[in-house]
Parts: C-alpha cells; sequence; structure tokens
C-alpha cells in the first residue's frame, strides 16, 4: 500500500524495514502515532499476530461520520473532521499516554491491501460516554505538494478507524465504517464580451474547465465535460441555464448568446465522481 510521505516513502507493498524500533522504544524520543497507526494497518491483514505485531486490543468502532466529498488542491494542506464512537473494555484507560485511536481513509476494499491510506497528523481526542465507550473526534491530514495522491487515486474511499497500545504494539483496525470521495480540485473561468453591447446583438462567451493535477502540481484543462451556460438578469438572485456545451481538448469553453437586457453571465460544472462541482464568478455585461 502507499501511506503518507511522511510516514514512509514507499509504493507497493508497505516497507517493513521502516518500522524496525518502534517509535516508542526510540531513545529519547516520543511514539510516533502515525508510524504506529501505519504498522497496526500492515498487521490487520494477517491471519494471526506474532509477539512482534502485537495482538488485537479487542476495541471496536461505529458511528462513523465523515465528509460525503473532500476537495484536493495541487499544493495547499486539506483536512477534514470525522468523528466515531469507540467501544472498549471496562479495564481500559482511554486517557492514557499509551493509547491512542484514530480515523483513517483508504482507496481499496480493504485497509491492509489498499492502493492508499491516509491518516491524521495526531490521534483523535475521545470523550468517555460510559465505562465502555466513548466518543471521539479527528483529522484526515492531506498534503498533496509531498506527493500523497496520484490522480488515479480521485473518487470514492472507504473510511476506518483504529485503536492502538504504543508500549506493547497491540492494535484494533476496523475499515468499511464509511466512504467519501477524495476529489481533484476544480476552477472555473468565464469573460462575456463585446461589453458594453448593443440590444440584440451577439454576445460571446469563453472560459475554462480545469482541475488539480496531483502529480505535477498544476491545473490542467478538463476535457470533454458538459457545462450549462447560465444568465441572472440584473436585480434578480436566480441563475438560469440558457444551454449545455462541452470542453474542448484543452478544457476551453465558448458559445455565443443574444444580448437582451443588463445582467450576470456564468459557467456552470455539475461534477463527477472525481472531480467537484463548480460556478464560475458571474461576468456583468450591460447591454445598452
Amino acid at each position: 500500500m502507499r501511506i503518507r510521505a511522511t510516514v514512509a516513502a514507499v509504493s507497493g507493498a508497505l516497507a517493513l524495514s521502516a518500522f524496525v524500533v518502534p517509535a516508542a522504544q526510540a531513545a529519547g524520543s516520543a511514539p510516533s502515532y502515525q508510524t504506529e497507526a501505519a504498522k497496526a494497518l500492515h498487521a490487520s491483514g494477517k491471519s494471526a499476530f506474532s509477539t512482534a505485531e502485537g495482538a488485537d486490543l479487542g476495541v471496536t468502532f461505529s458511528n462513523l461520520k465523515i465528509a460525503s466529498a473532500v476537495k484536493v488542491g495541487t499544493t495547499n494542506h486539506v483536512s477534514t473532521s470525522v468523528t466515531y464512537t469507540l467501544t472498549h473494555g471496562a479495564n481500559y484507560d482511554i486517557s492514557s499516554d499509551d493509547f491512542a485511536t484514530g480515523p483513517f481513509i483508504y482507496k481499496g476494499s480493504s485497509p491492509d491491501t489498499a492502493d492508499n491510506v491516509l491518516f491524521g497528523d495526531a490521534p483523535a481526542s475521545c470523550t468517555a460516554t460510559s465505562s465502555t465507550t466513548a466518543s471521539c473526534t479527528g483529522l484526515i491530514d492531506i498534503y498533496p505538494a509531498d506527493d500523497e495522491l496520484i490522480n488515479s487515486d480521485a473518487g470514492t474511499w472507504n473510511a476506518g478507524a483504529l485503536a492502538l497500545q504504543y508500549s506493547t504494539g497491540d492494535s484494533s483496525v476496523q475499515g468499511g465504517l464509511g466512504t467519501t470521495k477524495v476529489q481533484r480540485y476544480s476552477k472555473l473561468t468565464v469573460n462575456a464580451g463585446p461589453e458594453p453591447i448593443t440590444k440584440g446583438k451577439t454576445l460571446t462567451i469563453t472560459g475554462k474547465l480545469s482541475r488539480a493535477n496531483w502529480e505535477d502540481h498544476q491545473y490542467h484543462g478538463y476535457t470533454n465535460q458538459s457545462v450549462q451556460l447560465q444568465f441572472r438578469k440584473y436585480g434578480s438572485s436566480t441563475y438560469t441555464t440558457l444551454k449545455t456545451i462541452k470542453s474542448d481538448s484543452t478544457g476551453n469553453l465558448k458559445t455565443t448568446a443574444t444580448a437582451s437586457v443588463d445582467g450576470y453571465w456564468r459557467f456552470s460544472f455539475a461534477g463527477t465522481t472525481t472531480t467537484p462541482a463548480v460556478n464560475a464568478t458571474g461576468d456583468f455585461v450591460d447591454v445598452r
């Protein structure tokens, strides 16, 4: 699996050599939540746990809630909040520094065989609701500038949660708790002219639909996509769709319309599984 670059700079199978010395045992260092979380996910795929890999803590998770979509650009850090219920043994001290829990999202059918996994920078914060349950809130942190994502990662991801004990390496991992879409951030522009324009004359409206490329960290045209031309009369708050056109091979848009009254012109993109919906900022045209 690929995991965030700050945990392990590897592709393909998780490199166990990166975890020879557990962070909790490193001289003079505090446990590394991300490193131990990555170890827990790898161990979750084993049919039986060895002493070195740790045993199952017996913690379970439920009621996970995450945003329906996370929009990720080319460079800026993006985080999204996740809440869930943690159920544990009555003898657990979930406030101990030796215990940590947090959410994760993964691209694939199961956490241990996922193509990519993303965690939060820090463990979740939990509040006890009974002697055996707690309400937890954590973050998923995404750093596209660090090559955590490739373009094929865009689309639906699964969500899960884990718990771990630093000192023993014991952990519990549970996937399939929810889904979210990780999407390539989109941009849409518009320009209507000439302006001012005489009533009844032909107006030309141009623009461009583009989206984030996670591999070269630039924005490129989103080709062959249906985009609506919309108009809002001056003084109104409602846009009306006039026609639908498609972006060309470089994401450019061009169409014409007849000028009738003062108002705002824009393009509107409904979005896809991999790319979020976006509206261009309306361009005002004075009709005389």
